[in-house]
């Protein structure tokens, strides 16, 4: 995130209809104190919580995988295959009139073993990678370390995430035209098409279909999105870059849209829709700090001066963000930041905002270890400017302290980022700033997508959705949808 001088006209139509939300006030009911809150569904499914992964009585696939071992990660690898490619034989006559034909190689490999001749390459030069290769029609993991993180840190789903994804390229093979896929076709449609496709079948692991996978709609699709956030670009990189695969915010909405819709709707997917909503973006010429800003005294006036700006419209009491230790008196305690509704302020702890807004340490990441970092200054700001919007509906009248409010604020939120993303705004969004976001919504304690309590909503998938759909659309889709 970045300041900018001048001011100019806000986006039209940012909080124009917040006033609507007053309509609703009182609506719906409040929730058990303390615990996580449940979005009504989940793109028409029940929310439902149990523990994601191989079912027990999950039969043994008879699939031929070169070098394969008996290791969990390799079960649950090849479990995939076999699951996903049950799917796609189900899907392809479905949705695109076509018979399915199985993957002819299948590799499992660890870097640090001998090498293995892949693809032009060998495994040596494959670490912490997966990948599908169009000459061989091979799908190939790296099971000494890719996998064993991926499990350890987000569960066994992830795995069957990155195989599912790596499948949807050989199936963008397989499509050709019908996915308008071709030798032209750049890396990042491809690349958005499999996340979404991964998507897809997810939707139909979770209506119960697989004979292999089980997926909760609350804590397996958190752990879903979670690894795909693991594996976004870099701050900084372009879409148009050879490679590119998008930032986490670009990908969770590609799985989403799969999730949702349908895999026909995923092979819709390309270069003109791609470009009208991609974020992946290098760093501007002004961007300092690799787009990240201190959290201090005069960057929190500067977010003030923004938040105001783009709530102008709603015509009520603006908050006013103070820093007095991050609770109220007599009031909500959802340190760093609370909004205190007696007297209309956002209470913050400066000191551990700044440590929150720390740049994330991504080799941290990918040595599985915690970071030094903290999530990002825009994972900061999002979580005082979510308090802020708490103002703003109290303003209107909306209610404050029930699953709709929790959702309600993290669309604000992403209506907000959606003004920062264009001119007249005291801040800009840089590159990375909306991944950011998404770090702190999967977050357990999540205030992005929280009540007034701090009650957070219970689906990471419920959380993720709303901030996109409030950064696409604006904040008429907030009332709209989470009236």
């Amino acid at each position: 995130m970045n300041s900018r001088g001048g001011l100019g006209a806000r986006r039209a139509g940012l909080v124009t209809t917040v006033a609507a939300l007053a309509a609703l006030a009182g609506a719906c009911g409040t929730e058990t104190p303390g615990q996580p809150q449940t979005a009504g569904d989940i793109a028409g499914l029940p929310v439902t919580h149990f523990e994601s992964g191989l079912r027990p009585e999950a039969p043994r696939p008879q699939l031929e995988v070169h070098n394969a071992t008996s290791t969990q990660e390799d079960q649950l690898a090849i479990a995939a295959i076999a699951d996903v490619s049950d799917f796609w034989a189900e899907q392809l006559p479905a949705h695109f009139q076509q018979r399915f034909q199985p993957v002819k190689k299948l590799l499992s490999y660890d870097p640090n073993e001998p090498e293995i001749d892949v693809c032009g390459g060998t495994t040596a030069d494959a670490a912490m990678n997966a990948f599908y290769c169009p000459p061989e029609d091979l799908v190939a993991w790296d099971r000494g370390m890719l996998l064993p993180l991926l499990r350890e840190r987000f569960g066994p789903m992830a795995i069957v995430t990155v195989l599912g994804h790596e499948f949807g390229h050989a199936i963008q093979y397989r499509l050709g035209a019908k996915a308008g896929i071709d030798e032209s076709t750049s890396t990042i449609v491809k690349e958005q098409q499999a996340d979404c496709f991964t998507g897809a079948y997810f939707r139909w692991i979770a209506e119960g279909r697989s004979k292999y996978f089980t997926v909760s709609t609350s804590e397996g699709l958190n752990q879903v999105l979670a690894s795909m956030f693991f594996i976004r670009d870099e701050a900084g990189q372009s879409a148009q870059e050879q490679g590119a695969h998008g930032t986490a915010f670009d990908r969770t909405y590609a799985f989403q849209l799969g999730f949702e819709r349908s895999a026909k709707d995923c092979a819709g997917i390309n270069q003109a829709n791609v470009d009208e909503r991609i974020t992946e973006q290098p760093f501007e010429p002004g961007d300092t700090g690799q787009g990240d800003i201190a959290i201090d005294a005069d960057s929190v006036g500067l977010l003030q001066q923004s938040l105001d700006e783009a709530f102008a419209g709603a015509e009520v009491e603006a908050p006013e963000i103070v820093d007095g230790g991050g609770v109220c008196p007599n009031g909500p305690a959802t340190e760093p930041a609370s909004y205190c509704p007696s007297d209309n302020t956002v209470n913050i702890d400066l000191a551990e905002l700044a440590e929150l807004g720390q740049p994330v340490d991504r080799e941290a990441e990918f040595r599985g270890t915690d970071s030094a970092g903290g999530l990002g200054d825009f994972a900061a700001f999002a979580e005082i400017a979510s308090r802020y919007v708490q103002g703003i509906q109290k303003g209107v009248g909306a209610s404050l302290d029930n699953a709709n409010a929790g959702l309600r604020t993290s669309c604000l939120v992403g209506a907000w980022a959606g003004v920062l993303s264009g001119p007249g705004n005291t801040l800009r969004l840089s590159s990375g700033d909306l991944d950011e976001a998404i770090a702190e919504l999967l977050q357990p304690r999540s205030l992005l997508a929280a009540d007034v309590n701090g009650r957070p909503v219970a689906s990471g998938f419920a959380r993720v959705e709303s901030l996109r759909v409030g950064y696409l659309e604006g904040s008429a889709s907030c009332t709209r949808n989470y009236g």
